[in-house]
């Protein structure tokens, strides 16, 4: 019988001036489902299993937040990447975003201690708040990469004016949005700006939230999915 060979994973950089010394897989493997955002929460054995299935695989690129799963996720996860700015849910069951300076620097200091790192390598501003300018939420996290509490910076949904600004404060190495084959809304401005700036894009559900994983994915979608309702 053949041998069966594995193809690494490649290592790419993420923009121009950032994760310089180590490089990240082009694949990242997203934790937003393991804690019953998606569908039901994953079992903790489960979890392990599945994070060392995916580094022993050349995945480096892990996304969490403090947001998924109620702070549970990062405990979880423990490792690589985060972000701040979703607080919670309000009375009226609405997303409440927060971006002020005094917030940023609790969520750091917070997801710091839950994932039990010195510094954290890509540190994401989860969802911009518009009621706070940028430029503050950015001045805040400069300071943080100064102290070596964060190396880079990262924005998430950020329109070209917000991604223009926040790079005039730092540069910004990493922006995350939906892209996929019915998500191409950044294709005309989003993706030429970030090559012109030299930020490295980071597109979450490119298989349109598993819409586009086949008929097989389709089929073992759990009965408490939210996939059900895409």
């Amino acid at each position: 019988m053949a041998e069966t060979h594995t193809q690494p994973i490649p290592r790419v950089k993420l923009g121009t001036q950032g994760l310089e010394i180590c490089n990240v897989s082009k694949l990242g493997y997203g934790c937003m489902g393991l804690t019953g955002v998606y569908n039901a929460a994953v079992p903790e054995d489960v979890v392990t299993s599945l994070i060392k299935h995916a580094f022993s695989k050349g995945i480096t690129f892990f996304d969490t937040s403090d947001f998924y799963g109620a702070q549970a996720n990062e405990v979880l996860v423990g490792k690589i990447a985060t972000k701040f700015g979703i607080v919670k849910r309000d009375e009226n069951d609405s997303v409440v975003i927060n971006g002020s300076p005094e917030y940023v620097r609790s969520c750091c200091e917070g997801s710091l201690q839950r994932l039990g790192v010195e510094y954290i390598d890509l540190y994401y501003q989860h969802r911009v708040d518009t009621t706070v300018p940028i430029e503050d939420t950015m001045g805040e996290l400069k300071k943080l990469v100064e102290e070596g509490k964060i190396k880079y910076i990262g924005l998430s949904e950020a329109s070209t004016d917000t991604i223009r600004r926040a790079h005039a404060v730092h540069p910004i190495t990493a922006l995350q949005m939906e892209w996929s084959l019915w998500t191409r809304e950044i294709e005309p401005d989003i993706v030429p700006l970030c090559r012109e700036l030299g930020i490295g894009l980071v597109p979450y559900s490119p298989l349109g939230r598993g819409f586009f994983g086949g008929k097989a994915i389709t089929e073992s979608i759990p009965a408490n999915s939210h996939l059900l309702f895409l």
